[in-house]
């Protein structure tokens, strides 16, 4: 295993990368590509001096994922931050909202080696400000991808390397969102997906009078048994078989980095990012009393209406964690929530954690009289498509067209395109890093949905 106190001795002046190869895998809110081919140890040697010439703080904390590629970037990373005098706090393996604690914990800036659900031959980089202060296109990436792209002269004195444990203390700190006393022993199967859940969770769940099973819990960034991307429904089916065979009151899929969560109810159906956001603020809500609540603009209303019924004030957001994170500073939020199944704590430094957001509904499980699809009903009002992403070469083009045939109805353009239709609604809006467009429709019952799908789709051909 490579340390990062072990890495080879730099070169006298860190080579710049050229603006094509970063353009290939700075996205809009980290970075990410294909490892070698894309996003090598050179490369990742230039980002680590051109992040500590970025950030304010005087060290730097760096995690990594199970990838077989992590080791060496993380290494390589680390000897461009020390290269530059900033010292480095090597938490090792770690899941990202570990990763993110850390940054709180120690007031450091960060670095995630992760590519969270991509498939194995992916990785890339979470970087976040001291605080979990997250960074992205437009709060700091492009200045940090435009210094890559200069030689890198070692300063007169390096910065040390020094490993640091941080899971117990992030434990703790997970656990202070609930009252442990009150947690019964229900039954929890959790795929993990050979993703970093199978660090993180039974460090969590071990002290707890939980019945846990864990599925695939080894660490293994090959992901041989599936993707780990709960967001697509055939990745859930080994989580929602086991919770039938074994009667569990509820399952939960972690994604690579483990900082989502997708929950399954006792009948095995899955329960969607919109539903547990609805959960968790009202919990937050009980617990914090009323305030505001952020949720993205994919939430379904049943989301929105929820937040109100709580005494919460919803305040609509665009999609993505950068952007999140920074109204929730502006705003002052308890909590925000996405439909991709992030959830924002503000006591967690404004950061996301699945493994927060899963102990606030199995701790109010636990305070119910009825099973967890009892306490989903309320919010089973409207009926979603999810996520469609459509093929399109020219998505601008395709958004105005759509606005066009809808002018007779509000829009929004917060996020791509929002369209009111009364009692129903769309978005549409780009991808940040293909050639998509990806659409989202709600309705009153899935007929209705499936016919407006099939009409946007019509526009959109």
């Amino acid at each position: 295993m490579v340390s990062l106190q072990d890495a080879m001795p730099q070169p006298d002046v860190i080579p710049p990368i050229t603006p094509e190869r970063l353009a290939k895998v700075f996205k809009a809110y980290d970075v990410r590509g294909l490892a070698p081919e894309e996003l090598d140890e050179p490369m990742a040697r230039a980002l680590g001096a051109a992040f500590a010439k970025f950030t304010k703080s005087d060290r730097v904390v760096i995690g990594r994922d199970m990838r077989p590629s992590g080791e060496g970037l993380a290494a390589a990373f680390s000897e461009g931050v020390t290269s530059q005098g900033v010292d480095v706090t090597d938490i090792g393996l770690a899941s990202t909202d570990l990763l993110y604690f850390a940054s709180g914990y120690l007031n450091a800036a960060a670095v995630m080696l992760t590519a969270s659900h991509n498939p194995a031959a992916y990785n890339g980089m979470k970087l976040c400000q001291p605080s979990a202060k997250a960074i992205g296109a437009d709060t700091g990436l492009g200045q940090i991808q435009q210094l890559a792209t200069q030689p890198a002269s070692p300063t007169e004195q390096r910065g040390n390397v020094q490993p640091l444990d941080l899971l117990d203390e992030f434990v703790q700190h997970v656990h202070s969102f609930v009252d442990i006393s009150s947690l019964k022993p229900l039954k929890v199967v959790a795929d993990t997906a050979n993703g970093m859940g199978g660090l993180v969770v039974p460090a969590a769940f071990n002290t707890l009078p939980f019945d846990l099973e864990i599925l695939y819990e080894e660490l293994d960034g090959t992901f041989p048994n599936h993707p780990a991307d709960p967001l697509q429904p055939e990745n859930l089916a080994d989580l929602q078989r086991r919770v039938l065979e074994t009667g569990a009151d509820v399952g939960l899929a972690f994604d690579g980095d483990a900082d989502r969560v997708f929950l399954v109810d006792e009948r095995a159906v899955p329960i969607t990012g919109s539903m547990t956001t609805a959960l968790v603020a009202t919990a937050i809500l009980e617990k914090e009393g009323p305030g505001p609540i952020l949720h993205n603009l994919i939430c379904s209303r049943a989301t929105v209406e929820a937040i109100q019924e709580g005494g919460g004030d919803p305040l609509r957001t665009r999609v993505g964690h950068s952007y999140i994170k920074a109204r929730m500073a502006e705003t002052g939020a308890m909590f925000g929530g996405e439909h991709s199944g992030h959830y924002y704590f503000a006591r967690n430094y404004g950061a996301d954690s699945g493994l927060i957001a899963a102990m606030i509904v199995l701790d109010r499980l636990s305070r119910s009289n009825g099973p967890l699809s009892s306490m989903c009903n309320p919010f089973q009002r409207y009926s979603q498509s999810g996520e469609i992403n459509v093929d399109v070469k020219d998505t601008t083009t395709a958004i105005e067209k759509i606005s066009n045939v809808f002018a007779d109805q509000p829009q929004d353009r917060l996020d791509g395109l929002t369209v009111d239709c009364g009692n129903w609604w769309f978005n549409v809006r780009p991808s940040n890093t293909e050639p998509l467009l990806r659409l989202n429709v709600e309705g009153p019952d899935a007929s209705e949905v499936t016919k407006r799908v099939d009409q946007i789709l019509d526009l959109i051909h």
